[in-house]
């Protein structure tokens, strides 16, 4: 059985979303591979993300809320299909129930978005055997005849803030009960998170001469220890010595497609942001984001002797008092 899912990110059964969201990203951060060497990083975060794709979505929290490890199996639909005061509950379907698209490998995930098609169950229940078996067989009769259109079914693209910023063709394999599905995507630079990429035809297959539906990815993009995303623009801290920052200097920072040069006006203190517009993500439909790197001057932890003996001439001769500033 899966750990508990608020359990997982550390929250309470009755976390707002801010909540939920501020626990992943504190908790992605810690655990991102990139940062973390440890050999179960990997493993605890692909749970993370797990847990925050099912909590973050109102509506796949609800059914999870409702059913628990058994809510991959409940379509979004499900009340509006069934019918209120139906009596359903997550055991109603026994072993031939709903089924949906479960985590792959990767990290991909799909969920139904509107109806049944054959891809979104992976079991080979029908209209006719779902309904039947609630309603004595004539309302299932009825809804199983005729052209069907197939589900339109969404999944999670899980991205690098690189890959994001670079684009390009991307095989990702979605798992499910009849097996897997393997995908080529166009990933287009500078997706953002949330955005969607619409693979037509490729989601549940219609019955009859109606068409499939259509395969949604929407785009994640991962904590990254660097970068951080507010829409297009790429916030960045940029580490400077006393005397770069004092006297202005032009010094290398680093972007996702590589690195870039900005020049620091002297006189820069910590918490000044630079802007390098244009080097945020790029847009093929309109400006690109920027680039703001936020100074941050650091200290030698270890002071040579020619450096100690430099720093205590500065303290005798400067009359700058930082605490009396204006």
């Amino acid at each position: 059985m899966a750990r508990d899912y608020y359990e997982v990110l550390g929250v309470s059964r009755g976390a707002s979303s801010d909540e939920i969201q501020q626990a992943y990203r504190k908790l992605a951060r810690k655990h991102h591979p990139d940062v973390n060497k440890d050999p179960e990083a990997e493993e605890r975060f692909k749970e993370l993300n797990d847990a925050y794709s099912v909590l973050s979505d109102p509506g796949t929290r609800a059914r999870y809320d409702r059913f628990g490890d058994d809510f991959r199996k409940i379509p979004e639909d499900w009340e509006e299909r069934v019918g209120a005061g139906a009596g359903f509950d997550g055991g109603g379907f026994g072993g031939g129930g709903f089924r949906g698209w479960t985590t792959s490998g990767d990290g991909g995930r799909v969920r139904v978005v509107r109806g049944f098609g054959e891809d979104a169950q992976g079991a080979g229940v029908d209209f006719e055997d779902l309904f039947g078996s609630f309603f004595g067989g004539g309302a299932g009769r009825a809804a199983g005849r005729g052209n069907v259109p197939g589900a339109d079914q969404e999944a999670e693209l899980s991205l690098t803030v690189e890959d994001a910023y670079r684009g390009g063709r991307r095989s990702m394999t979605l798992a499910g009960p009849s097996g897997q599905r393997i995908f080529e995507v166009d990933v287009p630079p500078g997706v953002i998170d949330g955005q969607r990429i619409r693979l037509a035809g490729q989601g549940g297959r219609g019955s009859g001469d109606a068409p499939a539906g259509d395969l949604y990815l929407r785009v994640r993009i991962q904590p990254h220890p660097r970068f951080r995303l507010e829409g297009r623009n790429i916030h960045v801290t940029l580490p400077l010595t006393p005397w770069e920052a004092a006297l202005g200097s032009t010094v290398p920072v680093s972007t996702p497609g590589g690195t870039a040069k900005v020049t620091v006006p002297a006189g820069s203190s910590s918490g000044r942001r630079l802007r390098l517009r244009g080097e945020g993500m790029p847009n093929p439909n309109g400006p690109e984001g920027h680039l703001y790197a936020e100074i941050r001057v650091m200290v030698p932890p270890r002071l040579t002797d020619r450096e100690r003996e430099l720093f205590e001439e500065l303290a005798a001769t400067s009359s700058f008092d930082p605490r009396n500033a204006r």
